[in-house]
């Protein structure tokens, strides 16, 4: 007879893939719907150009908002529970993502997309937190790459989906509203099945990673102790930097590539909301194999595997780089899918299993909100800063940026490895 426990779990694991990939159908909405919005913006008066570059700017300023409820959402969820920002999320990206549809400008766009970001940062970290109660250390890695096909296969299904609302006609507000009311379905449905932790079904709580940084501490910390016990851990700052770089690469294909295909490859706009779902899709299939891998390597090995596929993304990129700004559609397609299976084995790691590994049950929400806070400054850089680079020197240009920025990160790999095989030594 199958152990309680274990049946929670995977029961826990599939609602929480299942909503926080509703989370992108109020994300992916505006990267698959950009190029109509280009043409709106088009018709108010502004170039294709300044509309690219405008609306590059709410990305931005929507990943700025990402990046500072990130820094926000730990503590909270590590003193509330992971429950409530998860759930807590879902609802205010449907009120936002309303609004955005209803809007008529930049101004309106702005408000909208950041408010929709801002509320949807508590989401990842929530899923974390409940994690952390639930699973036992030894699965840290293959259970977090499950979740996170929430994020690859779940954001390529959606992106398909809507890609082929447009090719059917649907305009951009069309779209949010369809995205809106889904996801407000998922809420209420997930809200009547979820449970934060073990002891709210009678079931046990496993123990957390023994080599965490807070193993030693009472169960009971403050947020400032949490903090501090983070950031004196030469590790967790590595990550951070890892976190940097390469959730500005992740972000830059989550936003652009839809609009590289249609610019760069000379697709339709339905054709390239569709293709692009290739980044995730890929990327999904390498964070399943680097899930399995990392649970077998233990976490010294994870950083190792860290170092080959940022390696891997930045030759990938340099190819992206080195074909022309008309590269032939199936080109340009391999080449987004090797950057999707190099650098997402690598960034599922971070505010994910090495979150849980480094802040046991006290601090994992606190650790995946850091990571991921400061990732998602970097990921501000995908926003406007790809939009100067591609508009002014052509997408050539911004992949030859790119490629340099996984070379950093393969470094920091390395100085990551180092670390994590002094900790294992003295353990």
């Amino acid at each position: 007879m199958e152990i309680p426990e274990k049946k929670a779990r995977r029961r826990l694991i599939a609602l929480l893939t299942l909503g926080y990939a509703g989370y992108y159908l109020c994300r992916s909405n505006f990267s698959v719907t950009l190029p109509l919005l280009i043409d709106y913006l088009e018709g108010t008066g502004l170039s294709a150009d300044e509309a690219s570059i405008a609306l590059g700017g709410v990305a931005s300023a929507g990943v700025l908002a990402y990046a500072g409820g990130k820094f926000l959402s730990g503590p909270f969820n590590d003193r509330f529970g992971g429950r409530v920002g998860f759930l807590g999320g879902m609802a205010g990206s449907v009120l936002f993502t309303v609004l955005f549809a209803l809007a008529g400008g930049l101004p309106l766009f702005s408000i909208a997309w950041i408010g929709n970001r801002l509320v949807q940062s508590g989401g990842w970290v929530g899923m974390v937190q409940i994690c952390s109660r639930w699973l036992p250390a030894a699965s840290y890695a293959s259970a977090m790459a499950i979740v996170s096909q929430s994020f690859l296969f779940g954001d390529a299904l959606i992106r398909v989906g809507l890609g082929y609302l447009l090719a059917f006609g649907a305009g951009w507000r069309l779209v949010f509203v369809i995205s809106a009311a889904l996801l407000l379905f998922l809420c209420l449905w997930i809200a009547r099945e979820l449970h934060g932790a073990p002891e709210e079904r009678n079931l046990p709580e496993p123990p957390p990673h023994p080599e965490n940084i807070f193993a030693a501490a009472p169960a009971a910390i403050g947020p400032g102790e949490i903090l501090r016990g983070l950031m004196a851990s030469p590790s967790f700052r590595i990550v951070c930097i890892l976190s940097f770089g390469l959730t500005l690469l992740r972000e830059t294909f989550n936003i652009w590539t839809p609009l590289y295909f249609v610019q760069a490859a000379g697709m339709e706009v339905g054709a390239a909301a569709r293709w692009s779902a290739i980044f995730p899709f890929f990327g999904g299939l390498s964070v399943l194999a680097a899930g399995v891998l990392g649970d077998r390597v233990g976490r010294w090995g994870r950083s190792v595997v860290i170092i080959l596929a940022c390696i891997g993304s930045a030759g990938a990129l340099y190819g992206l780089s080195s074909v022309s700004d008309r590269p032939d559609p199936g080109t340009a397609i391999l080449l987004v899918a090797l950057v999707a299976m190099t650098t997402l084995a690598a960034y599922a790691y971070l505010a994910g299993a090495t979150a849980i590994d480094l802040g046991g049950k006290v601090g994992s929400g606190t650790a995946s909100g850091l990571i991921d806070g400061f990732g998602y400054l970097g990921g501000i850089l995908a926003g406007r800063g790809i939009a100067d680079l591609a508009t002014g020197g052509g997408w050539g240009h911004a992949f030859a940026a790119l490629s340099l920025v996984a070379l950093g990160c393969a470094v920091s790999g390395l100085f990551l490895s180092y670390y994590e095989r002094g900790a294992r030594e003295t353990a």
